[in-house]
């Protein structure tokens, strides 16, 4: 006999050989019908697996969250199983579940399109109502090569042969159809039910490599019920409208060309909105007592080796030789044993340099060093995306230095600040990991334990609540993550908080404690908006480029009527300008309604609309983005509205 314990603490005695379907019937009836899979010690399992002495079960329902993933997984198969029905000669590849669905990757000598997408629905819908059981077999290495070899399926073989010697080769079947995978699965093809859709296709390089043939790959995307599918289908209708690309080049902000990839091309309104985030984010660091400086752009890769970011990001850094001119013709000679300089990625080997100047005291800490720092990243052209994904870009960054007894204090203060930011920013869900040592990390254990548990402490003191998120903190140290929700409900992870006991050690920083004794620093890595240009790409799409009043690139046009308006309407645009106020004016000999569109079209918040009478009685029709209809105002009644409205978060009464 073995025994198994449940969520609740209890325990129950089965025969040795028994299956978690043979556990779940044996509980409940009505519990085993709505089952689809089970947690054994915490990972998900199949139902049709035996448990072994003293496993810790829990079941999975499809109502469950942790059910997406296998209905996304199951999803994936049976739309490779309706390709394969449908084009007998196509081979399949890899077919892993993603963020809110799925895709395959085929190997057709045509490739698929979007017009085929309504015959393999329909296939699928055909496949999901036959109700075939997922099972599992175990297949030999030769046995899988030989079969996959038989059929055609080349890329399987290549997969079989890229299996670990001490892993064993799994094959799930649905019927007649099977594939290669790692489980685990649902009970039948009816668990996946009808909530899917098939979303795009796109070209992808076997195994993401240029030099292998090109694959065609269909996305798709699946949900427990019909009402969460037409929910995400919605959102994903009104994230394109609300593409910061197309936004950014309908309001004249910003564009990118081939010359530059990955580099940003502010135009004048787009740096608008930039310096207004920058200057607003240095107030808020000036209050907090954050100290500005500014770190070079290239060093040597001495540095870089020492801090250990060499080893780790060698391969994301842009890197030039150190030339030195030659003394006969003065071109550039590169000798073999020159040195490298690399633009940097990231600023913190920098800030622990300027840290290491002269001698600090215990009294000199916490000491909180920022810097609107450019880095640039060699990120693969495939992965560039508008502002969101780019290889220059300006963070948010500071580090703290401080000693362990203010990790806490330290802490609690950067999540107050970080609140009012996001808070000023409308953004009022957010989403705290912490993210726990990786694979691959610098420091001992002993000390990962150490910076782990401080994180984790200080925030617990904080009251906030925080989910594990394991294995996927910095190379250096553990982090927090903040993870905030935009207007239709996408997640953006932005703000972090790093600790580091690491870089520290390897870079020598020192201060002298009370006891005159020299000691190492913590550091604090931080970062709120993460850069400016993601999160600026973020508000614009949150705010579907209809910006805050204080952050609008124009942020009234002054338009006429008649020609006889326009002496007294620049009186007021004077004024406004006087005031700091952002204006455009409009002029032109065109029809009101013409201009009203355009403007509005522009997203520019407020039109202030002169005629005869309102030039006459000095007053000003205001119409605002978004409203029916006009205002009538006194001139200084609207200017001083305007400098309200006008005001930064921070500044506003």
């Amino acid at each position: 006999m073995i025994t198994v314990k449940f969520p609740d603490g209890a325990t129950r005695e089965y025969a040795m050989g028994t299956t978690g379907t043979t556990v779940v019937e044996s509980i409940s009836k009505s519990l085993a019908k709505k089952t689809v899979a089970m947690r054994v010690n915490g990972e998900l399992a199949d139902l049709a697996d035996q448990v072994h002495d003293g496993d810790a079960i829990a079941f999975v329902t499809r109502e469950e969250d942790a059910a997406l993933e296998l209905i996304r997984h199951d999803a994936a198969h049976v739309l490779a199983e309706a390709v394969q029905e449908l084009w007998p000669s196509t081979q399949v590849t890899i077919g892993p579940v993603i963020e809110n669905g799925f895709y395959y990757d085929f190997s057709r000598e045509e490739p698929f399109s979007e017009e085929d997408f309504d015959a393999i629905e329909r296939k699928m819908a055909e496949i999901i109502d036959r109700g075939a059981a997922f099972t599992k077999e175990v297949w030999s290495r030769d046995e899988a090569k030989q079969v996959f070899a038989a059929k055609g399926e080349n890329f399987k073989v290549e997969l079989v042969d890229a299996i670990p010697e001490d892993q064993s080769i799994k094959i799930y079947k649905q019927g007649q159809w099977f594939d290669l995978c790692r489980g685990p699965h649902m009970r039948t093809t009816k668990d996946i039910g009808k909530a899917f859709k098939l979303t795009k296709v796109a070209g992808a390089y076997w195994r993401g490599d240029s030099n292998n043939p090109v694959l065609s790959r269909i996305y798709g995307t699946a949900w427990a019920t019909k009402e969460q599918l037409d929910d995400y289908l919605t959102m994903v209708e009104e994230a394109e409208k609300r593409d910061h690309r197309r936004i950014g080049q309908e309001m004249d902000l910003f564009h990118f060309q081939a010359e530059a990839q990955g580099s940003v091309f502010w135009h004048p309104k787009g740096f608008t909105i930039y310096n207004q985030m920058e200057e607003y984010i240095r107030r808020k660091l000036t209050r907090a007592d954050y100290k500005e400086v500014k770190s070079p752009q290239l060093l040597d890769n001495k540095l870089w080796e020492k801090s250990g970011h060499w080893g780790k990001f060698r391969e994301n850094m842009f890197v030039v030789p150190d030339e030195t001119p030659s003394t006969e013709d003065d071109q550039p000679v590169i000798s073999p044993d020159a040195n490298l300089l690399a633009l940097k990625p990231m600023n913190c080997p920098a800030h622990v340099q300027i840290f290491n100047q002269g001698i600090k005291s215990y009294r000199d800490l916490p000491l909180r060093m920022a810097e609107f720092g450019c880095c640039h990243r060699n990120e693969a052209h495939g992965a560039l995306h508008g502002l969101m994904r780019v290889r220059q870009m300006t963070q948010d960054d500071a580090h703290i230095f401080c000693r362990e007894d203010q990790i806490q204090s330290e802490t609690e203060a950067f999540c107050a600040l970080l609140d009012s930011i996001y808070e000023d920013m409308g953004f009022t869900e957010v989403k705290i990991l912490l993210a726990t040592r990786p694979d691959v990390r610098a420091g001992e254990d002993a000390v990962w334990d150490l910076a782990e548990k401080g994180l984790g402490d200080a925030l617990a003191a904080t009251g906030r609540k925080f989910e594990i998120a394991e294995g996927e903190g910095a190379f250096y140290g553990p982090k927090l993550e903040f993870h905030l929700k935009d207007a239709i409900g996408r997640s953006w992870q932005c703000g972090t908080l790093q600790l580091d006991f690491v870089l520290p050690e390897r870079l020598e920083a020192s201060y002298v404690a009370e006891d005159g004794s020299r000691q190492r620093p913590v550091m604090l890595h931080r970062a709120i908006l993460g850069s400016l240009e993601r999160f600026i790409g973020i508000l614009i799409e949150n705010h579907a480029g209809r910006m805050p009043m204080w952050l609008a690139p124009t942020q009234v046009v002054v338009a006429t009527i008649v020609s006889e308006a326009d002496e007294f309407a620049q009186t007021v645009v004077d004024r406004m300008k006087d005031r700091g106020l952002r204006v455009e004016t409009d002029f032109r000999n065109e029809k009101i309604n013409y201009k009203v569109r355009e403007h509005s079209v522009a997203k520019v918040p407020l039109i202030f609309v002169f005629g005869r009478r309102e030039a006459e009685e000095g007053t000003v029709s205001v119409r605002r983005l978004g409203e029916q209809g006009q205002k009538v105002m006194s001139v200084d009644e609207a200017i001083e509205m305007l400098a309200q409205e006008a005001l930064p978060p921070d500044l506003a009464a």
